[in-house]
């Protein structure tokens, strides 16, 4: 129904933007774990320990100084909604989608945990992975698996590998079917 209501700029325009958008945001961040794990090979320094010296603005956190700076937190922000869109699209919890104006108050106790959960495990899952190295004051590099490297390592090629056959398995099907209806082979 959104859809049909949708105005023709939006359609052809809005849309392939916004999926544009999201598939150069997943590319990247897949792109980003990637150079993570070969800097896991080849340097422990890698490793997302806390930080000793925690020199903020003296340095930049990102090797392409502000740029790359704006890139990590959109790519944080990106992350936390991908998580909380999968999150709610699972089908064990898709039972704890708000209703508008009929949300009982255990639905609403039980999405404040969930929320709570998801944002506290923010910080840690984009420093395994490699997005950033700030360690947003809460030193998050004290756990102790953080220092294992079989953990982190498959954590970062398990995040990179599912991520890619994800994407690869969206388009890839989105394409096949636009093919197969173009031909007029669906009757």
């Amino acid at each position: 129904e959104l859809r049909r209501r949708a105005s023709p700029w939006q359609r052809n325009l809005g849309y392939p933007l916004a999926m544009l958008g999201l598939l150069a945001l997943t590319g990247i961040s897949v792109l980003i774990v990637c150079f993570h794990v070969l800097e896991l090979l080849l340097d422990d320094a890698a490793m997302p320990r806390g930080m000793q010296d925690a020199s903020l603005g003296q340095v930049s956190f990102s090797i392409f100084g502000s740029f790359g700076a704006a890139l990590q937190v959109v790519l944080i922000f990106y992350l936390m909604l991908s998580s909380v869109v999968g999150f709610y699209s699972s089908p064990l919890f898709t039972r704890l989608l708000p209703e508008r104006q009929d949300t009982p108050l255990t639905k609403i106790i039980g999405n404040c945990v969930s929320l709570l959960v998801l944002s506290s495990a923010l910080p840690v899952f984009s420093r395994t992975l490699g997005i950033t190295r700030f360690d947003l004051l809460g030193d998050f590099g004290r756990f102790n698996w953080l220092g294992n490297f079989y953990i982190v390592f498959l954590y970062n090629m398990g995040f990179a590998g599912l991520t890619t056959l994800c994407l690869v398995k969206r388009v890839s099907w989105a394409v096949q079917a636009e093919l197969i209806r173009a031909f007029g082979e669906d009757r």
